[in-house]
């Protein structure tokens, strides 16, 4: 359903989320557009999945082309949210939600209404850290709602790397290599790709960065002994395993059929832009795994935390290598894409935890 909160939305506003909406896609439960009246600052939140338990899902500010790419982009993401969810036998359900970061966008005003937003569902949603989101963003979310994960969690990002990592061992061992000498690019070197590369250095790999602020990835050269990669050749620049740990959608069915890796792993979010650019990847003998799979450690972690009080066990993110390699263990055997055979283990998950609710 759509909702509003705070104020209505025009009636441009209205046909543009119900386009949006299209094609079958609308199997999420809510939706709320946000606005303040006082400054405009605009924010999408959705609840994809309550099945398994509360919704989970960051706060992404990002410069949208427009708010049906907006909402396009959190149904994506709060989709994603609730597989991951699932896959990591969490009780936890999936949502998202996404700041129109818009010419002359008050951001203090921006974070306080999605506070606010969060606060209104009551621990329906639960927040924290995404893409454009800083620690000082999040702390005056929290200033308006308990449902917040702060640097009080603990170090969310290098949870997610060290899963990530993980991951990205059990995908070498698929592609038929062990990662010492071996080049490993890592694409966007933020919160997390900056832990990931402290644990690739540490693997004794040959360290590649690109990212698209040319004066962070010289940060990652100067500090890891990394070589730098034009942003723009992220793609096109052979390497062992390819890391691409920015935002979504890089990987089409063109760049599938000529990525220059013998395996892809990541700490991104819906790096493939199609089922399709798997199944090119697949058929090119190329594992992928899965991104809700890997990337799944700051989300157990604030999950953890959020709901028992304590920290998650260094085995809680090694365990996510065991289930990758054992999902690209059965993509050979089975000749299906590793993707599809997650997608298809939770949402069996997140149906037989909707019976049991029945």
């Amino acid at each position: 359903m759509i909702a509003t909160s705070v104020d209505a939305m025009t009636t441009d506003e209205l046909q543009t989320l119900s386009a949006a909406s299209g094609d079958g896609l609308h199997d999420y439960e809510q939706v709320v557009f946000a606005r303040d009246p006082a400054t405009g600052a605009r924010a999408i939140l959705l609840i994809h999945s309550t099945a398994c338990g509360n919704a989970f899902g960051g706060i992404r500010r990002w410069r949208y082309r427009d708010l049906g790419a907006a909402f396009a982009d959190v149904q994506a993401l709060a989709r994603a949210m609730t597989w991951k969810c699932a896959m990591a036998e969490l009780p936890a359900g999936g949502g998202k939600c996404v700041i129109l970061d818009e010419e002359g966008l008050d951001r203090r005003a921006a974070y306080e209404l999605v506070g606010d937003l969060v606060a209104q569902l009551g621990g329906r949603f639960h927040t924290g850290p995404d893409v454009g989101t800083t620690v000082s963003d999040l702390q005056t979310v929290a200033s308006r709602t308990k449902h917040c994960a702060t640097e009080a969690h603990g170090d969310l990002s290098g949870s997610t790397a060290s899963g990530v990592f993980a991951a990205i061992e059990a995908s070498a061992r698929a592609a038929g290599f062990a990662l010492p000498g071996k080049r490993v690019l890592v694409q966007g070197v933020g919160a997390v790709g900056s832990k990931l590369c402290e644990r690739l250095r540490a693997a004794d790999v040959e360290l590649m960065v690109a990212d698209s602020e040319k004066a962070v990835a010289e940060a990652a050269v100067a500090r890891f002994g990394a070589v730098a990669v034009a942003a723009d050749r992220a793609t096109s620049t052979p390497c062992d395993l390819f890391a691409p740990c920015a935002v979504g959608g890089l990987i089409d069915d063109v760049v599938a059929r000529t990525l220059p890796t013998r395996a892809v792993c990541g700490a991104a979010n819906n790096v493939l832009a199609s089922s399709s650019a798997g199944a090119v990847l697949h058929a090119r003998g190329i594992p992928v795994a899965p991104d809700f799979v890997a990337n799944a450690g700051g989300l157990i972690h604030g999950v953890t935390v959020e709901l028992s009080g304590r920290m998650p066990l260094p085995e809680r993110f090694a365990r996510i290598g065991d289930v990758v390699g054992d999902l690209l263990l059965q993509s050979r055997r089975d000749g299906v894409p590793p993707a599809e055979l997650a997608l298809t283990a939770a949402k069996a998950r997140v149906a037989a935890a909707r019976t049991r609710r029945a």
